[in-house]
């Protein structure tokens, strides 16, 4: 497995705030690796670097060893790194179909001037091709033609990471996927994810359930108060005494 994604010394401030303090890790391609830690230890913050939605007040994000800092939500997209969001940001009114539709619109960029001219067939076929693969792959092929404003909240999860599949990304970043899931949904999700990962996928996840990083995760970093405090397999971060401490104050097991 080669190292692709490293963050180094990265900071965020807003004003005299530090929400993330000269944090440093690196994820392996071809793995799960979570981000952890309580309320307000800047795993979203971090997740916003990464992801282009903020421009680090320091420090750098490295893609293959490109520093790909303070660049655009768009131009760190066409890079091969999507994300998700802790709350669902679907177009309730459209299809699912036309949902992933718009997430293919990375590798099949359109163009006004071909579209009227006529030009984009190609395009539009694979386009539509890629969508199809991603709704069998994330199992909605046979809600295609429901609104996503009607789906439950485990599909509407489903969906937004087909939107994110359909891009063909290298990096998936998903911000709390399991968020609201009865345990049904979550395993399933869990599964998806395995699933993205021996399809090649790398997934950076932030999780407030442990029972989930636990049972996913390749390798977890955590994270207190913007600072890297632990790292290492879900055994040695379940039973790490800084671990434990940070997150109930001494108690004997993180989950």
């Amino acid at each position: 497995m080669t190292q692709f994604l490293k963050v180094e010394d990265l900071t965020m401030r807003f004003g005299g705030l530090v929400a993330v303090d000269a944090l440093n890790f690196s994820v392996d391609h071809g793995t799960i690796h979570g981000l952890i830690g309580p309320n307000g230890a800047g795993k979203t913050t971090t997740f916003n670097m990464i992801s282009g939605f903020y421009k680090p007040t320091s420090g750098k994000v490295l893609l293959h060893e490109e520093d790909i800092s303070g660049l655009k939500m768009h131009e760190v997209a066409r890079r091969g790194v999507v994300r998700t969001f802790q709350h669902s940001t679907l177009f309730a009114e459209l299809t699912v179909m036309e949902n992933v539709l718009i997430g293919t619109h990375m590798p099949f960029r359109p163009n006004i001037f071909a579209a009227i001219v006529g030009w984009d067939r190609e395009d539009r076929e694979g386009a539509e091709g890629r969508a199809r693969e991603a709704l069998k792959f994330f199992g909605l092929s046979d809600l295609a033609t429901e609104r996503a404003g009607d789906l439950s909240h485990g599909h509407q999860r489903a969906l937004g990471m087909a939107i994110c599949f359909a891009s063909h990304p290298d990096l998936m970043l998903l911000d709390e996927p399991f968020t609201g899931m009865n345990p049904e949904e979550t395993r399933q999700m869990m599964d998806l994810m395995r699933r993205l990962r021996e399809a090649g996928t790398t997934i950076l996840l932030v999780e407030h359930d442990m029972q989930a990083i636990m049972g996913l995760c390749d390798r977890i970093t955590c994270m207190s108060f913007g600072k890297f405090l632990a790292e290492g397999g879900p055994k040695e971060i379940r039973n790490h005494p800084a671990v434990i401490e940070a997150y109930l104050g001494g108690a004997r097991h993180v989950a």
